[in-house]
């Protein structure tokens, strides 16, 4: 699968159109309505639903509905025949399973990057100064699942580290390994970037140098069996928009390369 790269001006609104512009039967004057559902990777969870809020409150009639887990656990769910708009991804890889099932309305488009950082409760009481803190059995560690692109970030961080982790649990996404740092339940957990800057004072962030050797790019497309394909054009528009890119640089992301 060939992932677009987000562009800018009017090469950007072709990138829009090619994500599967809606044929519906949306009044542009009175915007879109309905019921929008969004699968997208847990780590898009503040900030989508903060665009979310904000497409609602310029459209009363739409109602937006996020279901945010692990990618992999959403393309399956989608390639199973879950009803859903749009995928945002938190890799390539995940989106292709449903291109590859050809359950996409046009080319995904890349609209952010993330990469992981080393989370710790605040105050680090477990003393964690780096990536080789996770081969510290007296630590207990939180990584996240092979499967999910979290989880293959990390295996890309150790292997570029050459350190053999010892992770306590592996989690099914992201967020699950960001709460257990918030409760105090582990010593430190490889999330993203962005993951620890909602987590406000309770998390500490930890950038390591490997990181840059995992940079997570997100694809998002329209789905071909859209229920609410307008809708969900609208919701993939005010993402790639410069509003959009706004908030989720807010949010501790990164524009897309």
């Amino acid at each position: 699968m060939r992932v677009a790269r987000l562009l800018t001006g009017a090469v950007l609104a072709v990138a829009l159109t090619s994500c599967g512009a809606a044929d519906g039967s949306e009044d542009a004057a009175e915007g879109p309505s309905g019921t929008l559902t969004v699968f997208a990777a847990a780590s898009l969870t503040d900030v989508f639903t903060e665009l979310g809020d904000r497409l609602e409150q310029d459209n009363p009639g739409l109602d937006i509905r996020f279901n945010f887990a692990g990618s992999s656990a959403l393309a399956t769910q989608i390639v199973q025949g879950a009803p859903a708009d749009l995928f945002a991804s938190a890799n390539p890889q995940q989106m292709a399973v449903v291109t590859d099932a050809g359950l996409e309305a046009g080319e995904p488009v890349v609209f952010t990057e993330n990469v992981l950082e080393i989370a710790v409760p605040a105050g680090n009481p477990g003393g964690v100064t780096g990536l080789a803190d996770f081969a510290d059995p007296d630590l207990v560690l939180s990584v996240c699942a092979a499967a999910v692109p979290c989880g293959a970030a990390a295996a890309e961080v150790f292997e570029a580290a050459g350190i053999t982790p010892v992770p306590d649990t592996e989690e099914e996404d992201v967020r699950a390994g960001l709460t257990k740092v918030q409760l105090g339940e582990v010593d430190a957990a490889l999330v993203y970037a962005s993951d620890v800057r909602s987590a406000g004072p309770d998390v500490e962030g930890i950038p390591f140098p490997e990181a840059e050797q995992a940079i997570n790019e997100y694809p998002l497309c329209v789905l071909e069996d859209a229920p609410n394909p307008a809708a969900a054009q609208a919701f993939a528009d005010l993402v790639l928009s410069d509003e959009g890119r706004a908030a989720l640089a807010d949010a501790g992301f990164r524009p897309s390369s």
